[in-house]
């Protein structure tokens, strides 16, 4: 995995509402006594974010943005309640980056005359290559 660096944008740990549920699946003994999964709510229109990154993130299209601009994420991979707290604090941050980057503009170019001419050479080299094969297979 590659290292990105921290997000320019930080989110206040009050603008976060995390609530501990149950988690699904199997579980043992203590499937129906501990709550260790974690959801999370962000509210994107009430939040402290920059209006740019507040229309980006409405407009994403990703399905954990709710039509009423609320991120939900639950986390429930790991046993711990923590280590969900952890997890989907961290999606959270990774999906608000992604929102707050902005690719560059690509620059429509055209390929130069050279680029052209290898490029026409080559497929005249590999045709020969194989028009050879061809030749020396009807004998």
């Amino acid at each position: 995995m590659v290292a990105r660096p921290p997000s320019p944008v930080s989110i206040p740990e009050r603008e976060v509402e995390l609530i501990a549920v149950r988690a699904q699946g199997a579980g043992g003994q203590n499937v129906n006594k501990v709550s260790n999964a974690v959801h999370l709510r962000f509210d994107i229109r009430a939040s402290s974010l920059p209006e740019d990154l507040k229309d980006r993130l409405l407009r994403w299209g990703d399905a954990r943005v709710s039509r009423t601009g609320v991120i939900v994420i639950k986390a429930q991979a790991h046993r711990s309640l923590e280590m969900n707290r952890a997890e989907a604090l961290a999606r959270l941050h990774s999906l608000v980056a992604a929102a707050a980057h902005i690719p560059k503009q690509r620059r429509a170019t055209r390929p130069t005359r050279a680029s052209k001419r290898r490029r026409l050479d080559e497929k005249r080299h590999r045709g020969a290559i194989k028009a050879q094969r061809r030749d020396s297979g009807s004998e």
